[in-house]
């Protein structure tokens, strides 16, 4: 098993407002995707998402915590995705981001 993948993208937003984006983006990325990744798993226990998704034929499993002041997101990827783990890393980031940006 490969290190964990942990990314934190830091907001201002408060808690309930970052959780709310975070499962409103979540669902709008299922379905923009679904072509590449198919939900196996998805469970909404308070402020923690526990997960489990199939990607690029690879079984991926992780945990997401909304915060205060940030959100912190632990994937275990196999060993062929972890490859690729540096890359992800920076999408991961960029679309969160994206997600908890001020509108």
């Amino acid at each position: 098993m490969t290190k964990p993948l942990v990314v934190s993208i830091p907001h201002r937003l408060g808690k309930d407002e970052a959780l709310r984006r975070m499962k409103a983006g979540l669902g709008s990325a299922r379905t923009q995707y679904a072509q590449l990744i198919q939900v196996n798993e998805e469970v909404w226990s308070g402020d923690r998402l526990v997960f489990s998704v199939t990607a690029m034929k690879q079984q991926v499993s992780g945990i997401m915590d909304v915060f205060e002041d940030h959100v912190r997101l632990e994937v275990t990827l196999p060993w062929l995705l972890s490859r690729l783990a540096h890359g992800i890393q920076g999408v991961i980031q960029k679309k969160g981001t994206l997600m908890l940006e001020k509108k």
